[in-house]
């Protein structure tokens, strides 16, 4: 009888290494599980990051865009103040060169005769002395 040779003790040592086996098992489970549970947690948080930074990208386009348009509404309400303002000045030019034509029609004659008589009938008169 080879049964016989078998210590008393040796069933219950089978019986703990298949317990010890079991919760290994159960161990090696948890940990699978858990690694799952993280890789899900970072795909996660990856995608909020990835998410925030296209938000992001379009709340500066959007800014952009509205900070662009008020830079035009700006220009275009300056520009056409300082078209006025050459109108203006050119109107005034326009004016005043009249105004000097106006006067030379006027005395122009006799600003000619001054300069003839002062050219043809010349008086000199000596130098003064330096003091």
């Amino acid at each position: 009888m080879p049964c016989d040779n078998i210590h008393p003790t040796t069933p219950s040592l089978l019986k703990m290494s298949a317990q010890n086996s079991a919760g290994i098992q159960t161990l090696l489970d948890a940990e699978r599980e858990a690694q799952k549970i993280v890789q899900q947690a970072r795909e996660y948080r990856t995608k909020r990051v990835k998410d925030a930074r296209s938000e992001a990208q379009k709340e500066i386009e959007e800014y952009r865009k509205e900070k662009e348009a008020e830079f035009q509404k700006f220009e275009k309400e300056h520009s056409s103040g300082n078209k006025k303002a050459e109108d203006d000045a050119k109107k005034d030019t326009d004016a005043k060169v009249q105004e000097i034509q106006g006067i030379g029609k006027k005395s122009g004659s006799k600003v000619v005769e001054q300069l003839i008589a002062a050219v043809t009938d010349p008086k000199p008169e000596p130098p003064r002395g330096r003091d």
